[in-house]
């Protein structure tokens, strides 16, 4: 029918330029016969199409109302939210702009609904309850004012107009906001919407006030776009003489600007450039301006000037009263409670692991109490949030944590209080906040008696014997140089004495006998070095070794233990090659205690490998005999857990576990029920360092053997320089021998180097 019209306009009447559809279908009929006649359209519809060069969009800018909806949603920190719109607008871009506007905030499209502009109440109200399936109370609605007054209608009467729903209308929808029906009026109370802003001006007074005067009903935002655009026609028609031509009135078009009634009116690619919007608020059966938004400075109170010149009075929105008349934010979510009251929380009773969470059911009062430290950093977290969430313990006595999940994810209960590990395959069928516990699994060992040989330990057989040997073989070179002295004219018996006697010195390095040689004090020093090196490493060595003995139980065949109510059930432990006999489950920490002290020779346990946590939580109470000798980060700490659907919950569950592991909270906690410090082998110590062998320190003794040597031949050639005469050589060679020589250089004055 439209198209026909058209047809008969241009064919018929012959004009030259048509300001028309309000619909996305209408301008697209259009927009080819546009094209084909050269005639100019105006559209109302939501969207220009780039294809139809004849074809402008006096509507809002799409893009910007998508950005000033996203810029509101962060502004209220809601990280979900619901989209709401019209079906019949299946061309639009508006959806795929909501979606990578959110998406680049990080902010999820929980549900979109896509309703007819047809729909009759029953599948109105249908929908209605889909939306509340997902718990997101931020709604943004993209509908005509026609079918938006029927979705508002419903929503109050299924309570969606209460405090904890935000609803949001765009420009599209905003018009709802002047229906005549007082229900209309009254159901969309406390909504919140975005409009393009026109600044006040004489012009728009008087228009309102004839308009008002004839229609009794406030100026829908088209009414004063048709006004403007009707002048920016007749302005770019008096620039060209000769309206036939299309293309000259085109290219006007395109270059007109001028101050209309809507504002600055020009036109950017064939579309109306919208660059703030107004935010405004139904209450008290009006509307009330709250803030603004620019598309260079984002949520304002107050409005800025397109070139920021004016002053404004800060970030956000003016105090905004919403649905059900709340002044409080909502916090974008709603739980799923069962009862209507509180969320369901279970806990086992009749736990012997019971420091992280020991509950019990009172049957005079029908009330579950628990305590522990799983329990004090929940109560702690869940009452630091900035909202109130009510909460039950529901007992159970028997089952699993696994048992437990599966409640959970049967919606018998809301989520579950324990030390409950986060696992992969849980992951699957709830929802797991931070972790609160460390990470991974631990090896608990008693620390073993001492070993009266254990200082020998440190060094080999091979390194005792060459260290011993450098020492006499030290002294015997330092007690040649020096006996060459005068002052040492000693007997050979008091020589094995010097021996013996520097032995110790060079060991302890504390010899009061001063060296009258130079070389001597070189190879003393060299020799020091050595010692230094060695008996520093022997002192970290002896240490590690007295703190705890090597533990291998794999080579040696040993028992180990495990906890029998853990997830693993042994699966773990027999990933390190343990025979189901070599196996053994315990069900409390007095079983461990018991069993470490028998030993697994005695019916007990070489080791127990079980979770961090709860090796923290024994050694906290059996410190002085025990320690963890090693860990590994396989499984992730002990969490919360709810059921899926509660996502900001979750999120903010685990921003309150993060700030109490910040502060120090958590580890008052921790030191509350674990009682005092406990002994953990740092890290690099989980495999004990070997015994310290000659081939680590080789080169030391190549270089302390090399100066004894050097140093020797050199006191041995000056000796002979200095004290060797030439016709002495020449007697002794020819009538003497060596050992004569060898006494005659010992029994001649030293020289003094």
């Amino acid at each position: 029918m439209i198209y026909c019209a058209v047809l008969d306009l241009l064919n018929t009447v012959k004009v030259q330029t048509i300001i028309g559809p309000d619909t996305f279908i209408g301008s697209e009929l259009l927009g080819s016969i546009s094209d084909k006649a050269k005639v100019p359209i105006f559209s109302f519809a939501g969207k220009s199409l780039r294809e139809y060069p004849y074809l402008f969009q006096i509507n809002h800018d799409e893009i910007s109302i998508g950005k000033s909806i996203v810029a509101l949603v962060e502004y209220y920190k809601w990280r979900d939210v619901i989209f709401l719109h019209e079906d019949a607008d299946h061309g639009t871009d508006i959806l795929k702009i909501m979606f990578e506007s959110f998406q680049d905030k990080n902010i999820r499209i929980t549900y979109r609904c896509s309703i007819s502009s047809s729909a009759n109440n029953e599948q109105i109200i249908e929908e209605l309850h889909e939306l509340m399936k997902f718990h997101t109370t931020v709604i943004i609605v993209d509908l005509s004012p026609s079918l938006a007054s029927k979705i508002f209608l419903y929503a109050k009467i299924l309570g969606m107009m209460s405090k904890d729903y935000a609803w949001i209308m765009t420009q599209k929808t905003i018009d709802v906001l002047q229906s005549r029906k007082f229900k209309v009026i009254e159901s969309l109370q406390g909504a919140l919407g975005f409009r393009p802003y026109i600044p006040a001006s004489r012009k728009l007074h008087y228009f309102t006030k004839r308009w008002n005067k004839k229609f009794s009903r406030d100026v829908p935002m088209l009414a004063i776009w048709a006004y403007d655009t009707i002048w920016a026609l007749a302005e770019s028609a008096e620039r060209v003489q000769f309206l036939k031509n299309g293309s000259l009135l085109l290219n006007e078009i395109l270059k007109i600007r001028f101050k209309g009634m809507s504002g600055d009116f020009r036109l950017s690619e064939r579309k109306l450039i919208t660059n703030v919007f107004e935010i405004v608020n139904a209450v008290d059966l009006r509307e009330k301006k709250v803030g603004y938004w620019t598309l260079s400075k984002g949520i304002r109170k107050t409005h800025l000037s397109l070139n920021d010149v004016v002053p404004d009075s800060g970030i956000g929105v003016e105090d905004v009263i919403w649905s059900g008349g709340s002044t409080t934010n909502p916090k974008g979510w709603i739980l799923p409670m069962s009862n209507g009251k509180k969320i369901r929380i279970g806990v086992r009773t009749g736990l012997r692991f019971k420091f992280f969470v020991d509950a019990v059911y009172h049957n005079q009062t029908n009330v579950t109490t628990a305590t522990g430290f799983a329990v004090d950093v929940f109560k702690h977290c869940i009452q630091a949030l900035p909202y109130e969430v009510p909460y039950e313990f529901i007992p159970f006595a028997n089952g699993s944590y696994d048992k437990l999940i599966e409640k959970v994810y049967n919606k018998e209960i809301d989520g579950v209080l324990g030390d409950v590990t986060i696992l992969a395959n849980r992951s699957k069928l709830v929802d797991f906040t931070a972790t609160y516990t460390d990470l991974g699994l631990g090896t608990l060992a008693k620390i073993k008696k001492k070993d009266i040989w254990i200082f020998l330990k440190p060094l080999d057989l091979n390194l005792w014997l060459t260290f011993s040997a450098f020492i006499i073989l030290t002294g015997f070179v330092i007690w040649v140089m020096e006996s060459i002295n005068q002052e040492y004219k000693s007997l050979p018996s008091h020589g094995i004495g010097t021996i013996l006697w520097l032995i110790l010195l060079t060991i302890f390095s504390a010899q009061k006998e001063k060296l009258s040689s130079n070389l001597s004090r070189f190879v003393m020093f060299t020799w020091l070095i050595v010692v230094l090196i060695l008996i520093t490493s022997y002192t970290a060595t002896l240490t590690s070794l007295l703190t705890v003995e090597q533990f291998e139980l794999a080579s040696k065949g040993g028992i180990v233990g495990f906890h029998g109510g853990s997830f693993f059930g042994g699966v773990t432990v027999s990933n390190l090659n343990f025979t189901d006999s070599k196996q053994r489950s315990y069900y409390s920490y007095e079983d461990y205690d018991d069993a470490l002290t028998k030993g697994g020779k005695n019916g007990g346990a070489d080791a127990i490998v079980d979770e961090v946590p709860y090796i923290k939580m024994f050694l906290g109470r059996y410190s002085s005999d025990y320690a963890m000798v090693s860990s590994e980060p396989t499984t992730s700490g002990f969490a919360f857990i709810f059921a899926k659907g509660l996502p900001q919950l979750v999120a903010d569950m685990s921003g309150e576990i993060a700030k109490i592991r910040e502060d120090g909270t958590l580890r008052n906690l921790e030191k509350k029920w674990y009682e005092t410090e406990f002994p953990v082998l740092p890290q690099d110590s989980f495999a004990m360092p070997k015994t310290l062998s000659l081939e680590r320190f080789g080169g030391l003794f190549v270089i302390s053997g090399i100066s004894s040597g050097l140093a020797l031949m050199i006191s041995v050639i000056y000796l002979i320089r200095a004290k060797l005469e030439i016709h002495n050589i020449i007697s002794l060679v020819a009538g003497r021998d060596l050992m004569t020589i060898v006494r005659y250089l010992f029994h001649s004055n030293v020289i003094h180097r």
